[in-house]
Protein backbone atom coordinates (compact mmCIF):
# COMPACT_ATOMS: atom_id res chain seq x y z
CA UNK A 1 0.00 0.00 0.00
CA UNK A 2 1.07 3.68 -1.15
CA UNK A 3 0.13 5.87 1.22
CA UNK A 4 0.17 9.95 -0.37
CA UNK A 5 -0.42 12.85 2.26
CA UNK A 6 -0.09 16.66 1.01
CA UNK A 7 -1.42 20.01 1.47
CA UNK A 8 -2.23 22.58 -1.52
CA UNK A 9 -3.78 25.26 -2.09
CA UNK A 10 -6.54 25.61 -4.91
CA UNK A 11 -9.40 27.90 -6.32
CA UNK A 12 -13.21 26.61 -5.87
CA UNK A 13 -14.92 26.42 -9.42
CA UNK A 14 -18.18 25.75 -10.16
CA UNK A 15 -19.35 22.83 -12.68
CA UNK A 16 -22.68 23.47 -13.82
CA UNK A 17 -24.48 20.87 -15.83
CA UNK A 18 -26.90 18.35 -14.07
CA UNK A 19 -27.10 20.20 -10.59
CA UNK A 20 -24.35 22.44 -9.85
CA UNK A 21 -20.90 21.12 -8.48
CA UNK A 22 -17.78 22.81 -6.50
CA UNK A 23 -14.69 21.40 -7.44
CA UNK A 24 -11.03 22.25 -6.06
CA UNK A 25 -8.25 20.66 -9.00
CA UNK A 26 -5.36 19.45 -7.48
CA UNK A 27 -1.40 19.55 -8.66
CA UNK A 28 -0.79 18.75 -12.06
CA UNK A 29 2.66 16.89 -10.18
CA UNK A 30 0.52 15.30 -7.40
CA UNK A 31 -2.18 14.51 -9.65
CA UNK A 32 0.79 12.50 -12.03
CA UNK A 33 2.03 10.86 -9.46
CA UNK A 34 -1.49 9.80 -7.78
CA UNK A 35 -2.12 8.37 -11.49
CA UNK A 36 1.25 6.22 -11.90
CA UNK A 37 -0.01 4.85 -8.39
CA UNK A 38 -3.80 3.96 -9.33
CA UNK A 39 -2.46 2.55 -12.76
CA UNK A 40 -0.31 0.74 -12.06
CA UNK A 41 -2.03 -2.12 -9.78
CA UNK A 42 -1.05 -0.68 -6.47
CA UNK A 43 -4.77 0.04 -5.51
CA UNK A 44 -8.72 -0.54 -6.74
CA UNK A 45 -9.77 2.04 -9.08
CA UNK A 46 -13.16 2.70 -9.03
CA UNK A 47 -16.19 4.14 -11.31
CA UNK A 48 -14.66 7.10 -13.51
CA UNK A 49 -11.16 6.49 -12.33
CA UNK A 50 -11.76 8.12 -8.84
CA UNK A 51 -9.55 7.44 -6.40
CA UNK A 52 -10.73 7.21 -2.42
CA UNK A 53 -9.53 10.03 -0.08
CA UNK A 54 -9.84 11.79 3.15
CA UNK A 55 -9.91 15.28 2.73
CA UNK A 56 -9.84 18.00 5.38
CA UNK A 57 -10.19 21.74 5.03
CA UNK A 58 -10.00 23.78 7.95
CA UNK A 59 -10.50 20.93 10.57
CA UNK A 60 -13.32 19.64 8.57
CA UNK A 61 -12.47 16.25 7.49
CA UNK A 62 -14.68 14.00 5.38
CA UNK A 63 -13.83 11.01 3.15
CA UNK A 64 -14.85 11.37 -0.91
CA UNK A 65 -13.31 10.27 -4.01
CA UNK A 66 -11.12 12.67 -6.67
CA UNK A 67 -11.46 12.21 -9.95
CA UNK A 68 -9.34 12.55 -12.82
CA UNK A 69 -10.52 15.46 -15.22
CA UNK A 70 -9.47 14.80 -18.98
CA UNK A 71 -9.71 18.34 -19.83
CA UNK A 72 -7.51 19.82 -16.73
CA UNK A 73 -5.15 16.74 -17.16
CA UNK A 74 -5.32 16.53 -13.20
CA UNK A 75 -7.62 14.98 -10.85
CA UNK A 76 -10.69 17.25 -9.28
CA UNK A 77 -11.53 17.16 -5.59
CA UNK A 78 -15.37 17.62 -4.85
CA UNK A 79 -16.20 20.10 -2.12
CA UNK A 80 -20.25 19.13 -0.72
CA UNK A 81 -22.18 22.08 0.77
CA UNK A 82 -21.79 21.10 4.18
CA UNK A 83 -17.95 21.62 4.23
CA UNK A 84 -18.47 25.15 2.00
CA UNK A 85 -21.41 26.23 4.26
CA UNK A 86 -19.07 24.82 7.64
CA UNK A 87 -15.65 26.73 6.11
CA UNK A 88 -17.88 29.59 4.42
CA UNK A 89 -16.07 28.42 0.61
CA UNK A 90 -17.66 30.24 -2.02
CA UNK A 91 -16.39 29.40 -6.04
CA UNK A 92 -13.59 31.83 -6.47
CA UNK A 93 -12.30 31.44 -2.96
CA UNK A 94 -8.87 29.78 -2.74
CA UNK A 95 -8.38 26.91 -0.68
CA UNK A 96 -6.05 25.22 1.87
CA UNK A 97 -6.88 21.39 1.86
CA UNK A 98 -5.08 18.16 3.29
CA UNK A 99 -5.18 15.19 1.30
CA UNK A 100 -4.59 11.88 2.62
CA UNK A 101 -4.60 8.37 -0.02
CA UNK A 102 -3.83 4.81 0.25
CA UNK A 103 -3.57 3.35 -2.81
Amino acid sequence: MIDINFTFIGKCWLWQGKGTWHFITLPQDKSEEIKFFSDNHFGKRRGWGSVRVSANIGGTVWETSIFPSGSLDAYILPIKAEVRKKQKIAAGDDVEVLLQISI
